[in-house]
């Protein structure tokens, strides 16, 4: 007896792939995720060097309203769009312009110690200096339904093995540290400031990182003493 050929079975399993995302391990606490989740997309957490999305041949870098004036302020989003710029297709969303102003109530106030025209003039950058195009949405459900068209239109998948740009020797030590599960850019600093190096952080005991980390410094120090 000749063996079915399953058409069904291969279109399944396209759709299937075509509904699976690349996420940024730090995306993990965002609301986005159970969003996207509840939308049938299957989500990778991997440890992403650029963008905090790679959707088939897009990748985005997505910031809260809050998130985005911070990163301007400490100039950090000035370097993840120069980063960002290795993709062809790329996008920034700025999410949760209906929980929060983006610029303050009045014209002439400020927000966040910066002038309304400031923010406008930046967003103006974004565009057309880095070539960047921005969504705007409402909040982290809208977010997820921008994902959710984008993995399912056409596109080739991206690869994930682009270098982050324009690192110090400080910068460098830091990434690193953001490697390590429950460790984010503040966290990382801290650290950094308090044992000067790596090697005394791996030195140090779960009690002196504990004042940093509280209970995520069990988590670090196993992953550090864990043999290969």
């Amino acid at each position: 007896m000749k063996p079915i050929f399953d058409i069904f079975s291969k279109k399944k399993q396209k759709e299937e792939t075509a509904k699976k995302i690349v996420v940024d391990y730090r995306e993990k606490n965002s609301l986005v995720i159970s969003e996207i989740i509840s939308l049938g997309i299957e989500i990778e957490f991997r440890e992403l060097k650029v963008a905090d999305y790679i959707v088939k041949d897009v990748a985005i870098e997505r910031k809260t309203v809050s998130d985005f004036i911070s990163s301007m302020i400490n100039k950090r989003l000035v370097n993840q769009l120069e980063e960002l710029s290795q993709y062809k297709n790329r996008l920034l969303i700025i999410e949760g312009i209906y929980e929060q102003e983006l610029y303050s109530n009045r014209e002439e106030g400020e927000s966040k110690g910066i002038h309304p025209n400031s923010i406008r003039g930046f967003l103006l950058s974004i565009l057309l200096k880095y070539n960047v195009p921005i969504i705007f949405t409402h909040d982290s459900q809208d977010t997820a339904r921008f994902i959710s068209v984008l993995a399912k239109r056409e596109g080739k998948e991206l690869p994930l093995n682009v270098n982050k740009k324009n690192l110090d020797k400080k910068e460098r030590l830091q990434f690193i540290l953001e490697g390590f599960p429950g460790i984010g850019p503040k966290s990382a600093r801290k650290l950094l400031e308090k044992f000067k190096s790596l090697k005394n952080i791996a030195n140090a005991s779960e009690e002196e990182l504990k004042d940093i980390l509280g209970k995520k410094s069990e988590i670090v120090k196993k992953l550090l003493e864990e043999e290969y």
